[in-house]
């Protein structure tokens, strides 16, 4: 899972929501994004090697994408926060509320909320 932690509300959200998807031990581990972006062959390799490749955009910029794209990453899943309800504002605040939410929909999406039950 590669998530964005842009300078922003949206990015803020896209990575917590990474964190909580790993924290539940449901199948999901984040990979540093700015080390794929880098060049870091292992952080490349371990995307091109992963089961699925979820992505978690903060905004319309699609940072997160356009790296694994450029790396040669094919992306199973693709979210984007400001896609789902959350506006994108200039600073590092944030509501749990969103990140429960989005979570939530990622997971279930991808079918890791199905481990959980």
């Amino acid at each position: 899972m590669f998530a964005c932690d842009g300078a922003a509300s949206v990015g803020q959200i896209g990575n917590e929501v990474a964190k909580d998807l790993t924290r539940r031990g449901v199948g999901a581990r984040m990979c540093c994004t700015a080390a794929v972006g880098a060049g870091s062959e292992t952080h490349v390799n371990i995307g091109k090697n992963a089961k699925r490749v979820i992505v978690i955009n903060g905004c319309s910029m699609k940072c997160a994408s356009k790296i694994m794209e450029q790396r040669g990453i094919k992306i199973d899943y693709e979210f984007t926060i400001s896609e789902m309800g959350v506006k994108k504002i200039p600073t590092l605040d944030f509501n749990q509320e969103n990140v429960d939410r989005i979570a939530e929909i990622i997971g279930d999406t991808v079918g890791y909320n199905n481990n959980m039950k």
